[in-house]
């Protein structure tokens, strides 16, 4: 490995900042804006759920919650070049990720038009709890940038080094909604993207303006009361609950998935509510019987809800999603999205959560 590294020069990662004159600051302090996560200013470490209610939930969302997915740190500046400075209390490591996925960050710049990627901010192999490093932009001009947090890790601490004379502040504003929140399993959670800003709650982010609450918990997300009960007293533009994939069985889907509706619902009787059905029926043959089961059983809450009155429900079905002819494409392993998989289904999604803003912003 070290000698393929050595040959290519774009393999090398290089994690000293030199003698470049840099300003830390930490991301915690205004005027940096950070989203996704629960209570980060007092927080030990950027958890997205509380202790309490993740414990009550189970050992494992606990454990998870704790990972930084969906997270995102906010600012303008005219520096001509932007630094980071990680902690890690846990580095994640899978065969499904790479590095940079699992325990990197990636670098926007968002415009008028859209956010575009800018650099993806690389750790050697072997870092074990902590990192730094540079990315050099094109001018010093004004700009608002945002950067994504590792999917599978938990951070302590991140700090955003500046040049020093280069001014700071806040970012460009989020469309004036409440955030998005998006509960599910691995695939919200972000598994086998190959970047943070690739995932498909990330994706959402950029291509429509708005902020975005991932409440993926890969293998974990199996609508138990206690994560409904709290989702409940969040602020929220709209709800997606995507959590098929976790349900051990159709039975355990039909036991619980319109019963998470009602708990959401109770407390926030106008809240836009989307239901979804796992993507890969295609690439799965062998449990095409049981997919079929579980989308039934998603598709009989969303007309159970309609029967009873609610028109502000809707149903996304995941058969839309990895489409002929690259169907066989969007998926690391026939279930977990790859990059192709992600766009596909940001592309599906955004086009329902797109309609529902342009409804209430025209009052319809």
């Amino acid at each position: 490995m070290d000698s393929f590294i050595q040959v290519d020069p774009n393999m090398i990662v290089n994690t000293t900042i030199g003698d470049v004159e840099v300003v830390w600051r930490d991301v915690r302090t205004a005027p940096f804006a950070l989203h996704g996560f629960y209570q980060p200013l007092t927080e030990e470490i950027f958890r997205r759920v509380p202790t309490d209610v993740a414990e009550a939930t189970s050992v494992n969302v606990a454990k998870l919650s704790q990972e930084s997915a969906g997270g995102r740190v906010r600012f303008s500046t005219d520096s001509p070049y932007v630094a980071i400075r990680a902690k890690y209390r846990v580095v994640g490591r899978s065969s499904h990720l790479t590095l940079v996925a699992s325990s990197g960050f990636d670098l926007y710049v968002d415009g008028a038009f859209g956010s575009r990627f800018v650099k993806e901010f690389r750790m050697p192999y072997d870092m074990t709890d902590s990192y730094e490093q540079i990315v050099y932009l094109e001018s010093a001009a004004m700009r608002s940038f945002t950067i994504n947090f590792p999917v599978h890790a938990v951070l302590e601490s991140l700090e955003i080094g500046l040049k020093p004379s280069a001014r700071l502040e806040a970012p460009r504003p989020y469309r004036n909604a409440d955030p998005v929140v998006i509960y599910g399993s691995s695939i919200v959670h972000g598994t086998a993207a190959s970047r943070p800003g690739l995932t498909y709650p990330s994706i959402l982010t950029r291509d429509l303006n708005i902020d975005v609450y991932n409440l993926g918990f890969s293998g974990n997300a199996k609508g138990e009361r206690p994560m409904a009960e709290w989702i409940a007293t969040l602020p929220m533009s709209i709800f997606v609950c995507d959590y098929d994939h976790n349900a051990p069985t159709p039975e355990y889907l039909e036991e619980t998935h319109y019963p998470f509706y009602e708990v959401i619902r109770e407390k926030n009787p106008d809240l836009p509510y989307v239901m979804i059905t796992r993507p890969n029926f295609w690439t799965c043959w062998k449990d095409h019987e049981v997919i079929m089961k579980r989308r039934e059983v998603v598709m009989r809450s969303y007309l159970k809800a309609r029967e009873t009155g609610d028109r502000n429900v809707y149903f996304i079905d995941g058969f839309d999603f990895w489409t002929a002819p690259h169907t066989y494409e969007c998926s690391m392993d026939g279930i977990h999205p790859n990059d192709i998989g992600f766009v596909r289904m940001a592309d599906n999604i955004g086009t329902v959560l797109r309609y529902i803003f342009e409804k209430q912003e025209s009052n319809l």
